[in-house]
C-alpha cells in the first residue's frame, strides 16, 4: 500500500464508505437497516460538530478506512470526551499502518482541540486490532454494561 491520507469525510465519498460501512457490520456480526445506515452517513457529515467521520484514502484518494467519533462533555473534565465508535480498515490492506493512522489522526485532533480524553472498545476476541490497540492506548479495566 502506498501513501495513505485521513481527512474529513466528504459527500462523495460515500460509494466507497458503504462497503467499508458494511464489512465493519459484518465483522461484528450485526445488521442495520437501510434508514440508519442512511442517517448515520447524513450525521457523520452535518455540521454538528460532535461527530466526524475520519477517511483513511489511499494515494489515489479512495478510502480505504474510516473512524467514526462523537465528541461529549464530561462531568470529570472541563473538556469535550471523544468516544472512538468505529473503527474499520479494509481487509485487503490491514496491517500497512492505515488503523495507526486514523489512531493518530485522532490524538493530533484531540491535542489540537483540547479533548482531555480519547477512549474506544472492542470485542475481547479482536485479537489483530488489540495488538494495535495495546501499543497506542492503554487498557482499561471497567467492565461495559448495556441494555437494548
Amino acid at each position: 500500500m502506498g501513501q495513505v491520507t485521513v481527512r474529513d469525510a466528504r459527500p462523495d465519498d460515500r460509494a466507497k464508505w458503504d462497503p467499508l460501512w458494511q464489512g465493519y457490520l459484518v465483522f461484528y456480526e450485526h445488521e442495520l437497516t437501510d434508514d440508519v445506515t442512511d442517517a448515520t452517513w447524513a450525521r457523520l457529515l452535518s455540521d454538528d460538530p460532535s461527530t466526524h467521520c475520519l477517511i483513511a484514502a489511499d494515494e489515489n484518494d479512495q478510502p480505504v478506512g474510516f473512524a467514526h467519533l462523537v465528541l461529549h462533555p464530561s462531568t470529570w473534565s472541563t473538556q469535550p470526551y471523544c468516544y472512538l465508535e468505529d473503527l474499520f480498515v479494509d481487509p485487503n490492506v490491514r496491517a500497512s499502518g492505515i488503523g495507526r493512522a486514523l489512531i493518530n489522526e485522532i490524538y493530533r485532533r484531540a491535542d489540537e482541540n483540547g479533548w482531555s480524553y480519547v477512549y474506544w472498545k472492542t470485542q475481547e476476541t479482536n485479537y489483530r486490532a488489540r495488538f494495535l490497540y495495546d501499543q497506542m492506548a492503554t487498557r482499561e479495566t471497567y467492565m461495559v454494561y448495556g441494555r437494548s
